[in-house]
């Protein structure tokens, strides 16, 4: 099952890195987050919500930033924490692209009933309890003396 999980996380990550927009998956999902986001979100902040550290997050922010997609943005009342901002470039790549990905996840789910989607999402939602779960016991064993 685990192997089953890593292998499908590899192929879609390969597929969607293919496209001709020269985003990774990682730093698409990472460009979602700062757009829907309805507040500024640290990069230890965008980390936890894409399961990454805060240092995946700062290069794969430089990156962005270089691209023109993002401006990084250092909190003033502290200066180690810093904020990612949607450039207007952002907004006109979500624009042109918006089909292409509606046609892949159209794909990639075409196969499933409703019920079948909900019961997706219950069982995923199950496995990152497991995960919570395993972070914990991790963080647990990292802090016993």
């Amino acid at each position: 099952m685990f192997s089953t999980l890593c292998i499908a996380e590899n192929r879609l990550q390969t597929i969607f890195d293919k496209s001709s927009s020269g985003i990774t998956l990682k730093q698409f999902m990472l460009l979602t987050m700062v757009r829907q986001s309805e507040e500024r979100l640290t990069f230890t902040q965008l980390g936890d919500l894409l399961g990454c550290s805060r240092q995946n997050i700062k290069k794969l922010a430089a990156v962005l930033e270089q691209k023109g997609f993002v401006t990084i943005i250092q909190n003033e009342n502290d200066k180690r924490a810093s904020f990612l901002l949607p450039t207007e470039r952002l907004g006109e790549y979500f624009e042109q692209t918006a089909a292409l990905h509606g046609q892949k996840l159209a794909c990639l789910f075409q196969g499933y009933t409703d019920q079948e989607m909900e019961q997706l999402f219950t069982l995923l939602m199950k496995l990152y309890d497991g995960i919570d779960g395993l972070e914990a016991a991790e963080e647990a064993m990292t802090a016993a003396p």
